[in-house]
């Protein structure tokens, strides 16, 4: 292995002038958010040489880039984190229940610098192509600066919601004003001070940038093609009481949360939303709508997954919340998700977002009826008329859970290209490898539950199953695994069944890749719950890796 000053390897070419293999590691990583950090740890404590390959210029992934106004995760503090190190646990200390972008990524560095792990990632560097050698039994994984890293495993930890997805808009270039991107924030913040602001998009992002953007400019305009679901946070202070009892008995606190449906310890219901009266059920509602957070009303009846007729009610419920925020009727109206069952696109989770659209200063454009026709040198325009900016804020997601590892060329057994492979949808096994790609894993990959989850805890699993994984194939004197390709028309199938006895098909969401024109679609993640995905991985390896190839 090439002798490695501050993460970076130096430059070599060959007899020709082409850059030369500068780094030959037995494994390479792509990402350094929490899932290529934590590889990193496991695979190094294994005795692993590994190199991570980032394309930003710190630690944090999804946390490192999205650092737009009000950006914090939905899930809470306790629950996402790390849990591999006891005094990590203990030490680390949240100062809010739903932690925000900033604190999130001090979380990271403080991991990254705990574990020393920087000295193995090599920032600012990009994956363009990965090639499967078949005669070496190796991985070549070309960067954008042309040098080249072979490694036996190649992993892609790219994380889900990290490729972001161009605003299909007109007329782009011809604004003259400033544009923002949500998921490529400005690392020393924005100032929209005494400015005429448009955002685009009513996603997680627009939903949580809205308010904090609406307090700061002259005027914003919010341009809405699809409502969705929020629900209140209800953010603050951890409780004291349940923290102290969390780190009390931590273990048995985050088995209950490998166990879980969702990733995170919460009571399954026993009654379904049509079993019980009209009272009971929205006694039921406001004490989870007041209680605040994503998982109260999905997970406060059994049927609201599966029944159309029992998905309503909660609907409804949520409906008339926020009429009785909104002011104005009509624009209430606007906000009012009627396209799709509740919890089919993952809801929001806001804090005062609906009560934003009360101020003098806020309007609310509906795209279903007025479309966006283009971008002007000064604004906007729509079929209706024409808007005038001096910022334009682009909410528009990404192309979630396949557009981070399709946009790297990987290219497997007789140059197989991945693309083409996936391109009337992915097809994985466990959403942890696939068929004629050897040695090649994806964490929290389609087919996994991973953006259903709490995303930390199927992290770990994926991070453990695939560190577990090479540890064998050495002991084994292995130099290769790969999915077969039965194994995966079996679990791909086994997916789509999971996923059609529910609701979420019925939503044009980006579970379903409908969010970027041209995609297949395809129910991407797996709806079968974190503990029985956890219980399927240990039993297909307690079975010899039952439906996986290893060649010597």
């Amino acid at each position: 292995m090439a002798s490695l000053i501050n993460g970076t390897a130096p430059s070599t070419e060959d007899a020709d002038g082409r850059p030369a293999a500068e780094t030959d590691v037995d494994v390479v990583v792509v990402g350094a958010g929490f899932a290529g950090m934590y590889l990193l740890h496991l695979l190094r404590g294994h005795g692993f040489s590994t190199q991570v390959l980032e394309r930003g210029a710190g630690v944090g992934g999804t946390w490192y880039w999205n650092r737009y106004p009000g950006a914090r995760c939905d899930v809470r503090s306790i629950d996402y984190s790390y849990s591999f190190d006891p005094d990590l646990e203990q030490e680390w200390e949240w100062s809010e229940k739903f932690a925000t972008q900033p604190e999130i990524l001090r979380y990271a560095n403080h991991v990254a610098d705990r574990f020393d792990l920087r000295r193995d990632i090599r920032f600012e560097t990009g994956v363009e192509v990965a090639q499967w050698d078949e005669a070496g039994r190796r991985w070549r994984i070309t960067t954008d600066d042309g040098t080249e890293v072979t490694a036996r495993f190649y992993i892609m930890a790219t994380g889900c919601l990290s490729s972001s997805k161009r605003p299909e808009v007109d007329g782009i270039d011809d604004f003259r004003g400033d544009t923002y991107h949500t998921g490529h924030w400005p690392h020393e913040g924005v100032d929209f001070t005494g400015q005429r602001v448009a955002v685009i998009g009513t996603g997680s992002s627009g939903i949580q940038s809205i308010p904090l953007i609406a307090e700061q400019a002259e005027h914003l305009t919010v341009f809405q093609r699809t409502p969705n679901f929020s629900l209140p946070s209800r953010n603050g202070l951890p409780d004291p009481d349940e923290l102290a009892a969390i780190k009390a008995d931590y273990p048995a606190y985050r088995d209950l949360a490998r166990q879980s449906f969702g990733g995170a310890p919460r009571p399954l219901p026993t009654k379904g939303a049509l079993d019980v009266g009209d009272d009971e059920r929205r006694a039921v509602y406001q004490s989870a709508w007041d209680e605040g957070g994503l998982g109260g009303i999905l997970a406060s009846f059994t049927d609201l997954r599966t029944s159309q007729e029992a998905n309503d009610t909660a609907a409804e419920f949520i409906r008339e919340q926020i009429r009785s925020i909104v002011d104005d009727p009509e624009v209430a109206e606007i906000l009012c998700p009627h396209d799709h069952p509740f919890g089919t696109k993952r809801p929001c989770l806001d804090t005062n977002y609906y009560a934003t659209y009360n101020r003098s200063n806020v309007d609310l454009v509906n795209l279903r009826a007025t479309p966006l026709v283009r971008l002007t040198e000064s604004g906007i325009v729509t079929s209706e008329r024409h808007y005038e900016f001096d910022a334009i804020v682009f909410a528009t997601g990404f192309d979630a859970m396949t557009g981070a590892i399709c946009n790297v060329d990987i290219r497997g057994v007789g140059g197989l290209e991945l693309r083409k492979k996936w391109e009337d949808g992915p097809r994985t096994y466990l959403g942890l490898m696939v068929a004629g790609f050897p040695n090649l894993f994806t964490v929290t990959g389609p087919g996994s539950p991973s953006v259903l989850s709490n995303m930390m805890v199927s992290i770990e699993q994926h991070a453990e199953w695939i560190t577990g994984c090479v540890v064998h194939l050495r002991g084994e004197g292995a130099r290769a695994i790969e999915a077969t390709v039965e194994a995966e028309d079996d679990w791909v199938e086994h997916v789509r069944e999971v996923g059609d006895a529910t609701l979420y098909p019925k939503a044009n969401s980006w579970y379903m890749g409908a969010n970027v024109p041209g995609k297949p679609r395809v129910f991407l993640p797996y709806v079968g719950g974190v503990g029985p995905y956890r219980r399927i991985c240990d039993e297909i390896v307690a079975d010899g890796y039952r439906g996986f190839a290893l060649s010597h």
